[in-house]
């Protein structure tokens, strides 16, 4: 009994020491990547997390070995409850398993943009049991400032989109509808010239980066060169689809500023169909 004691004293100890230097171990390394991503002006997050989850995956290993007699002699104590204890923690197990899915396949990193069931976040952190996001509108390309906190196993049971691309630039796609006391036809073409040169400041970079998503994905991208079409509401309404290439940042002031030149033209028309009819 006593041999027993002094036995479970220095395992005890051991995995003492052990989670100790794991996490100072941890600390330190976080504390170099963060300092020499800082000095070099690098996004490092993907470094640090794999980091974080490499030291506490060891730390785990190195405590079941410590600890395996007596896990051996636990799990046939309990062994007439072995099936409700893996009903009760299925979903963690599902957890665990999903994070070793997404580091086998790796369908995205630290700091990419994902969509999985209708949330759209960048990937902030992960772990064995959740990853974290934080939230993006899709519409306006903006964080809104709220975290996310998807479960893996759902990243296993859910499509995975990444759309990491959409970081630097977008497809942007807006439409302006008006009625039809005006004939675009009379004036888009010059939208659209206004239209290119609105964008003329990023074109050749833009046509640039689409060509080299064109390679990667090996399927034609829209752009970069302004896409105008001119259809009609279910309502008869004169409606104009616009697609834009453009950076993220920029999307929204483009979107603007071609409303804004297609809305002068449109009132400066409108008088004129007004008279022909009259």
């Amino acid at each position: 009994m006593q041999n027993l004691t002094e036995l479970v004293q220095s395992q005890t100890l051991v995995a003492s020491i052990v989670v100790s230097v794991g996490l100072l171990l941890k600390y330190l390394l976080v504390k170099f990547v963060r300092r020499r991503a800082a000095s070099k002006g690098e996004d490092r997050r993907d470094v640090i997390n794999n980091v974080k989850n490499v030291v506490n995956f060891v730390m785990v290993i190195l405590l079941l070995s410590l600890w395996s007699n007596e896990i051996q002699k636990f799990a046939f104590s309990i062994a007439a409850f072995s099936v409700a204890i893996v009903l009760a923690t299925r979903e963690f197990i599902q957890c665990i398993i999903g994070f070793f899915y997404l580091m086998s396949t790796r369908p995205f990193r630290i700091g990419d943009w994902i969509e999985v069931e209708n949330f759209v976040g960048e990937v902030s952190a992960t772990d064995w049991i959740k990853s974290t996001l934080l939230e993006v509108d899709i519409t306006t390309y903006q964080y809104t400032g709220k975290t996310l906190f998807i479960p893996n196993n759902k990243l296993i049971s859910s499509p995975i989109k990444n759309l990491n691309f959409l970081k630097r630039y977008a497809t942007h796609k807006f439409s302006i509808v008006r009625d039809q006391s005006v004939n675009p036809y009379l004036f888009i073409e010059t939208v659209i010239d206004n239209a290119k040169q609105y964008s003329k400041d990023f074109y050749e970079v833009a046509t640039r980066y689409n060509q080299m998503l064109e390679r990667r994905l090996d399927v034609p991208i829209a752009g970069p060169d302004p896409q105008f079409k001119i259809s009609t509401t279910e309502l008869g309404d004169t409606q104009i689809e616009i697609t834009l290439f453009c950076p993220t940042e920029l999307a929204i002031e483009m979107e603007q500023v071609i409303v804004k030149d297609f809305m002068q033209h449109w009132y400066a028309n409108r008088p004129l169909c007004v008279n022909e009819e009259d």
